[in-house]
């Protein structure tokens, strides 16, 4: 059954897996938890990222055989809630490795945060609040 322990996976579409992992690793802070080291016909290239232990995972594929160009809208967000002033090194850091710093298409997240879309076009939102379910 579903409880706090389920994990979650979350998956997109990349055309550059190196630019997006160099964006989520290097810029964010994340970590690779797995990644596909083979070309297997028939099956998708992948980087999982996220942090040890976690619940969760952010997983990043690319069909090398039909590639699915990723198709971001101003609402695909990826938020991640840090409680705090949003570090401008981190910003830096994620504009620096191929991030874009943009507007938020809701004014919430520029409100609570700052927007800065990944190379393949999809929105990484730091927020300044909290989470509380």
């Amino acid at each position: 059954m579903i409880d706090i322990d389920t994990h979650i996976r979350i998956a997109r579409p990349s055309l550059d897996l190196a630019a997006a992992e160099r964006f989520y690793v290097e810029g964010l802070g994340l970590s690779v938890l797995w990644r596909t080291t083979e070309q297997v016909p028939g099956e998708h290239d992948l980087v999982m990222v996220g942090l040890p232990g976690g619940h969760w995972h952010f997983e990043l594929t690319r069909d090398p055989e039909n590639p699915l160009p990723p198709t971001p809208t101003v609402d695909d967000l990826f938020v991640l809630y840090l409680g705090g002033p949003i570090d401008p090194e981190l910003v830096d850091r994620l504009i620096a490795t191929g991030g874009t710093r943009t507007a938020a298409h809701n004014p919430y997240w520029d409100r609570f945060g700052v927007t800065v879309t990944d190379p393949d076009g999809y929105p990484l939102v730091l927020c300044t609040r909290t989470w509380n379910a």
